[in-house]
């Protein structure tokens, strides 16, 4: 597989958004998940408001169902 679809098998959807989750940008970036939230919190000015949403519990129950990675 190329790194463009290994790319695109970590993108979907979510409130009709096309988004890609913390721990694949921070695998990709090679640095720990935590790290990369605590930069982008560090500099969220940089960031458009869209940039980022945590999900509610009732999407993470629902994508534990979907992807049994979350």
């Amino acid at each position: 597989m190329d790194d463009i679809a290994i790319i695109e098998n970590k993108i979907y959807e979510i409130r009709g958004q096309k988004v890609m989750l913390d721990f694949d940008l921070a695998e990709m970036y090679g640095v720990e998940t935590k790290r990369l939230k605590e930069q982008v919190r560090r500099n969220i000015e940089r960031f458009p408001v869209e940039f980022m949403f945590e999900l509610t519990k009732e999407e993470v129950q629902f994508s534990r169902s979907q992807f049994a990675t979350l």
